[in-house]
């Protein structure tokens, strides 16, 4: 165990000092809270021009409905829509809109301009003309200002329910299925992309000391049980310390970028940026209160400790797992090249994982779900999707062993692939080559 030892600290040193890990580890955390902060940042840098646009109102109505906002102004004019069409950027317009019928018809209004108006205005535009034809098709039915309010009541009709989780000792708890499934899809591709990244990083590095004649004079003091064993956790201690970094930077930054911003801004910009940006801006302080108190009961019911402890459990699970089985595959052949078919075959199972973990979001009870949370290969992504949901802790416990079995089966497979490939050069891959290693005896 010295020597796996040993080679747990060669593979960690060696990666934690490239300038690739230390370039993305420093990268990651900062493309993440620009990412945050994108919408603030252009809202901030944004510099609107101003528009005045001309119109040609023949009904007489519309006019009455088109509202100065923001940057953008309507003026009526009493030109001919020819004559307008030739001098509007003369008279220093921007654009002109007709409006020849009731704006419900078709091609009954429209905009000219130079360029294509921008979506913001033509939305600002229909908007308002859509005021108009409401308006008048209350008309018809007698009392306008009776129908509007009735709109408007049912408009504002909404309907909502407290779901309640009942404990094992009778205890009810809040909870939130939209807090479930935003914790389910966190989990599961946080599992997908640590396996994506870090599994493959296994193989590569197996192949590349196969491929410089390295791993020769490695196995002649080490057997290679204990150097796959070595890799594979090496690599491991390597992505924890980078998730470990990324945590820290990201909270680290994101709090920084928040109290920059807060500083440089005067109070009043900032209120309208994060009225933009974020529906919490425009909440009471009670209310946003209420909101919080909410939310902490929502995820008291999520029962934190079991979910992070299985999230614990099915990241390192998941890992080893697939890293046991590219370390192989990356044993047995001689280039990457050679064995791109073998990593399509290892990679279907995930992809697939990600889809199924959507449907036991709509589902986690169904019979899909079910089984591809036991099934070992997809089991790591698919379970976390449903532990939010609180699921029967049987099923938990049969697919903890399911995993932990494979596990132990596959790292034996890959054992003897790994022994016997490690030093056989110049043999094309095949599924045949392989099951011949497996038989071989010690």
């Amino acid at each position: 165990m010295s020597k796996t030892g040993l080679i747990i600290q060669h593979e960690f040193l060696t990666r934690v000092r490239k300038k690739s890990f230390i370039v993305m580890s420093v990268l990651g955390p900062v493309l993440f809270a620009l990412m945050m902060f994108a919408p603030t940042l252009i809202a901030l840098m944004d510099t609107e021009i101003k528009q005045r646009i001309a119109v040609v109102d023949q009904t007489g109505e519309c006019i009455a409905y088109l509202k100065n906002e923001g940057t953008t102004t309507f003026e009526p004019v009493g030109l001919a829509p020819d004559t307008l069409k030739e001098k509007y950027k003369d008279l220093g317009y921007d654009a002109f809109i007709v409006i020849s019928d009731n704006p419900e018809n078709k091609d009954a209004a429209k905009i000219y301009s130079e360029s294509a108006i921008s979506i913001d205005v033509k939305e600002i535009i229909c908007s308002d003309l859509e005021d108009y034809v409401r308006d008048k098709h209350l008309k018809s039915y007698g009392n306008t200002d009776v129908a509007k309010a009735i709109i408007e009541d049912i408009g504002n009709i909404k309907v909502d329910m407290t779901t309640i989780s009942i404990k094992d000792d009778g205890q009810e708890v809040e909870n939130s299925s939209e807090i479930n499934m935003i914790v389910a899809i966190v989990a599961a591709m946080l599992i997908y992309v640590f396996v994506i990244m870090y599994a493959s990083q296994v193989m590569r590095g197996v192949n590349e000391e196969k491929s410089s004649r390295i791993v020769e004079i490695i196995v002649s003091s080490v057997k290679p049980f204990q150097l796959m064993m070595g890799k594979v956790i090496g690599i491991a201690a390597v992505a924890f310390c980078q998730f470990a970094i990324w945590t820290v930077l990201t909270i680290a930054l994101v709090t920084g970028i928040g109290l920059f911003m807060s500083a440089g801004t005067d109070a009043e910009t900032m209120t309208a940026i994060m009225q933009q940006t974020t529906d919490a801006a425009a909440m009471s302080g009670n209310e946003s209160r209420e909101m919080f108190e909410s939310v902490m009961s929502m995820l008291y019911g999520l029962n934190l400790p079991l979910l992070l402890g299985m999230f614990v459990f099915y990241f390192v699970g998941g890992y080893l797992l697939y890293s046991s089985l590219f370390a192989a595959l990356g044993a047995a052949m001689d280039n990457e090249t050679d064995g791109q078919q073998f990593v399509t075959v290892l990679m279907v199972p995930l992809i697939i994982s990600i889809y199924i973990a959507m449907v036991a979001l709509r589902d986690p009870n169904g019979s899909m779900a079910f089984w591809f949370s036991i099934i070992p290969f997809t089991s790591p992504i698919v379970m976390m999707a449903r532990i939010p949901f609180q699921i029967p802790v049987w099923e938990i416990v049969l697919s903890m062993v399911v995993l932990a079995a494979t596990f132990v089966a596959c790292i034996w497979i890959s054992a003897r692939i790994y022994r016997t490939g490690l030093l056989m050069y110049g043999k094309k891959l095949t599924l045949k080559e392989l099951v011949k290693w497996l038989r071989q005896s010690e």
